[in-house]
Order: C-alpha cells, then sequence, then structure tokens
C-alpha cells in the first residue's frame, strides 16, 4: 500500500520525539520514493525539503546526529533545496564533528541564499564556540544587524568558553532584553576561568537587578549551579558565607534540591571542611546520581575519613541503577592512598577494568603510585611508573615525589625530581621539594646545587601565608 507524503509527513510530526516510529516513517518515506526526485515537473519542490527538514529535525532529537548529517548530504545529491529551517538542526548536529564541517555548512549556506536568516547566523555562532573559533564567532557575530537575546546569549558562552569575559561583559552590558540564560552565561564564564569572585559578585548584582525584582528574571539550576561552584572555589572568607547564602535562598524558592544543585552543596561544604553539612544535604536529596555519590566520596575522601569512604562506595555498588566511573575510583582510590590501605587500593585498582568495565586513566595511577609511595613501597612505585601505558605526567611524578620527601628517598626523589623539572621548568615548588630531600639526607652539595639551578632560571619562591576566616 502506497502512502501518500502528506499523510507521512503528518505522521512524523506527531512522533518527532519517538525513535522507533521515526525510523519506520522514514522507511516508508524510501520504500514510497518520496525522498528521490519528482520526474514531474509540477510537482511543487518544497514538499521534499520539508520532508527532509523534518526527518533531519527528528534524527538529530532521537540522539542520532551522524544520520542528521547523512540526510543533509543526500538531500544536496538528490537535489532537494535546503532552507532556512534547514541549517538550524544540521549545525548543531555538526558541533561534535570535525572543525572542517563548520567552514563547509557556512559555505552552503551562503550559497543557497539563507545566510542572512538570523537563526542560521545563531547556529553558527554557537557551532563555532565549539570548535573554540572565538574569532569566527565573533566575526558572525558583528554581522548580524540587530541579534536578538539568543544570539548574544550563544555568542556570551563563546566568549566565556574561550577566556575574553571582557568581551563577553561589553556585550551583557549593551543588551537591552536579557534572560535567565543571559546572566547564567556570565556567571558561569567567570566560574570557568577561575575569576569565582567575580563570578559571585555577578550573582549578587542579579539578585538585586531590576530583571529579577520585576519577576521577568527567575535563577534557574544552572544558575544555582554555577554560582555555588563559584562559592566552593574561593579563596578567604566569603567561601562558606556566600555559599551558605545561596543555600538559604534555594531552600525558600525551591521545593526540593536537583540532582546537581545537591551535588554542587556536597562539594562547596566538604571543601570548607563542613562535613556534617554536607552529609546533612547528600541524606536529604531525593534523588542521587553517580556525581552525587562521587562527589560525598570525596569530601570523605579528602578530609581523612577514609573509613566512611570506602563505606559509602559499598553502599553505592548496592544500588542497582547506578555503576561507578572513572571518578568514582579516583575517588576512592584517594581515600585509600591517603588512609594507607594499600591492600584494599590495589585491589580496588585491579577490580576497576575486570568488575566494573572501568580502564585505569592517568590519574588512576598516580593514585595508586601515591599509596605505594605514602607506604614506602617504592619498588613497586618505581616498577608501576615504568610500565605505564603512556608516558607519566607531573601530577603522577608529582606524587611519588611527594612520597620520596615523606621517607626521605633521595635517589629515586633525584630522578623523579629531575623529570618532573624538566615537564615544569618553572615550578618553584619542584625544586623546593628536591633540595629539601637532599637537605635531609644531608647532601649538601646536591641541595645547593637545586638552589643554585632555580636562581639561575630565574625562579622565586612564592611567600607563603595564612589565612582566617572571619566573619
Amino acid at each position: 500500500m502506497v502512502q501518500s507524503a502528506e499523510s507521512l509527513l503528518q505522521l512524523l510530526q506527531s512522533f518527532l520525539k519517538n525513535p522507533i516510529q521515526v525510523k519506520q516513517i522514514h522507511s516508508r518515506l524510501i520504500t514510497n520514493g518520496h525522498l528521490l526526485p519528482n520526474p514531474n515537473p509540477n510537482s511543487p519542490k518544497w514538499k521534499r525539503t520539508l520532508l527532509y527538514n523534518n526527518l533531519i529535525r527528528a534524527h538529530l532529537d532521537s540522539g542520532e546526529p551522524h544520520k542528521t548529517l547523512l540526510l543533509f548530504t543526500q538531500m544536496l545529491s538528490l537535489s532537494a533545496q535546503p532552507n532556512s529551517h534547514t541549517f538550524p538542526p544540521v549545525v548543531k548536529a555538526a558541533g561534535g564533528w570535525l572543525r572542517c564541517s563548520g567552514g563547509a555548512l557556512h559555505g552552503q549556506a551562503v550559497k543557497r541564499g539563507v545566510w542572512g536568516d538570523p537563526f542560521v547566523q545563531t547556529a553558527f555562532v554557537s557551532l563555532y564556540g565549539r570548535f573554540k573559533e572565538a574569532w569566527d564567532a565573533r566575526k558572525v557575530f558583528d554581522e548580524m544587524t540587530e541579534p536578538c537575546v539568543v544570539a548574544c546569549n550563544a555568542m556570551l558562552d563563546v566568549l566565556g568558553r574561550n577566556g575574553d569575559m571582557a568581551g563577553a561583559v561589553s556585550i551583557f552590558e549593551r543588551m537591552v532584553e536579557r534572560d535567565v540564560v543571559t546572566w547564567t552565561s556570565v556567571i558561569s564564564g567567570f566560574g570557568r576561568n577561575g575569576w569565582f569572585g567575580e563570578g559571585v559578585w555577578f550573582f549578587k548584582r542579579m539578585m538585586v537587578s531590576e530583571d529579577v525584582r520585576s519577576g521577568l528574571v527567575k535563577p534557574n539550576e544552572a544558575t544555582y549551579v554555577s554560582v555555588i561552584s563559584s562559592c566552593a572555589n574561593l579563596e578567604g572568607w566569603g567561601s562558606l558565607y556566600w555559599g551558605k547564602q545561596v543555600h538559604g535562598y534555594v531552600v525558600r524558592k525551591e521545593s526540593q534540591l536537583s540532582v546537581f544543585m545537591g551535588t554542587a552543596l556536597v562539594d562547596l561544604y566538604g571543601k570548607s571542611g563542613c562535613l556534617r553539612s554536607a552529609w546533612n544535604v547528600f541524606e536529604k536529596m531525593e534523588v542521587k546520581e553517580v556525581c552525587t555519590w562521587n562527589a560525598m566520596i570525596s569530601v570523605f575522601s579528602l578530609n581523612g575519613w577514609e573509613k566512611e569512604a570506602l563505606e559509602l562506595f559499598e553502599e553505592m555498588k548496592v544500588e542497582k541503577r547506578l555503576r561507578p566511573n572513572v571518578v568514582t575510583f579516583v575517588a576512592i582510590l584517594t581515600a585509600c592512598a591517603r588512609g594507607d590501605l594499600v591492600k584494599c587500593g590495589l585491589d580496588l585498582f585491579k577490580s576497576m577494568s575486570k568488575d566494573f568495565g572501568v580502564e585505569p586513566v592517568m590519574e588512576h595511577y598516580g593514585c595508586v603510585i601515591d599509596l605505594l609511595g605514602r607506604a614506602g613501597h617504592f619498588k613497586e612505585a618505581a616498577e608501576l611508573l615504568k610500565s605505564l601505558p603512556f608516558e607519566p605526567d607531573a601530577s603522577v611524578l608529582g606524587a611519588l615525589l611527594g612520597s620520596c620527601k615523606i621517607h626521605g628517598t633521595a635517589e629515586l626523589g633525584n630522578e623523579v625530581g629531575k623529570r618532573l623539572i624538566e615537564l615544569q621548568p618553572h615550578h618553584c615548588g619542584r625544586y623546593l621539594v628536591l633540595s629539601n630531600i637532599n637537605a635531609g639526607n644531608e647532601r649538601w652539595d646536591h641541595a645547593a646545587a637545586v638552589r643554585k639551578e632555580m636562581v639561575h632560571a630565574g625562579i622565586q619562591k612564592s611567600p607563603a601565608y595564612s589565612m582566617i576566616d572571619v566573619r
């Protein structure tokens, strides 16, 4: 039975969010020949374009961006004319592909005469931003005569991801209309670039702005997560104080903590040393995902509660819908290293790929080398270092150097220290640790040589300081 293109199009539009139905309708369109060129010259060409546009959007919404791009190339090869509705989903699908696809699609948009469409231009701003092509994104943005709030938000996100917060703030100040995405993009941009104080300050500015007071803008989950993360990374007195202020506001305004908001609060209180507060947030969360468990295990690990970290890991394994991931094992191996739990740590490391399907990465090897080094098992640590499937980075070598300092192991310490200095020739801490290892073993000539090398490199020791949290 041959179904008309119109009836199949109606079905497709009704089931855009249903992957199985989309595939069935797509198959029917192919078998009925509706996607092929029509030999009848009087047949309207827009019908095929409409069919392709809906198929492209449907496959993108179904999580199949590769099929979206294949459909677009098929569309061109069969002379179905793309229009301004074709390009935004195709450009979005291309976001995870090679850089060259951006330029090729850009050329197609110009060739097809749709480049002046603001939705098409906004899509390309986001695309170039994903490729970290901030200059190209800005060029497209500047070509827009009257960029809407969506286009401005896309540009704010691009500049934030590329570290140009001055440019982001400049655009923000010129915007006539702002929504919650506008404010959140700037707040998260500051946090992403390590300007945590500025991120918190911008959130405070948001809360007293006319946008919020008039009810036009209301902080959402992304806003809260961004500002809480900035609070967690603040140095000095503001970290816990402002984090509590945001937490209090969330409690008053939100019916319940979302997964990501709760996880951010667990991280905040953990980094501030408030384990009871972190645990209270964790316990009260109605829904916990892997990231939440990882955050709480990390809090225990970093605050000397290794036993509790291991117990929570065992509880997590009982949850059938959860599966420990790469981050989970970094947290639990860190707990083992800090608690001198050598056998437990090695057993967990061996079970990663065997029992959980998690292949070890650099961070895991660093944790195990730290575990062995802290316990004084330098022979095993050195053997593991040599057997790494990749070249060890500074974090792995730094963990072993720190263990050498604890135990006063001069020979291995000098070997590792020299490799570290080659990797980080301007890191003053590497020179100082190596010098102290030699001085601790009364190898004064070696210690003096390291200090002299540091002076010749023009490196000065960063002055130490103490900080008191005064409320």
